[in-house]
């Protein structure tokens, strides 16, 4: 396992953790919630995104309005 994959598993099993209230005896299960998150994001295909970093949305054909009255 990797030095920065170990690390990222790590504290996404801490997250866990603290979001379940801070149980005693769960660390195996976060641990492995952490593992399965972080390894299922490695394999998903990178978005991509346009070049400005913002999402953008499509907008709805209007027809221009005719300048010849």
């Amino acid at each position: 396992m990797t030095d920065d994959r170990q690390e990222r598993i790590r504290q996404r099993a801490h997250a866990i953790w603290e979001q379940a209230g801070r149980p005693d005896g769960a660390h195996q299960q976060h641990w492995d919630q952490a593992t399965a998150e972080i390894d299922g994001e490695e394999s998903r295909p990178k978005a991509k995104r346009p070049a400005t970093g913002k999402a953008t949305k499509s907008k709805a054909f209007r027809p221009r309005k005719s300048s010849a009255s």
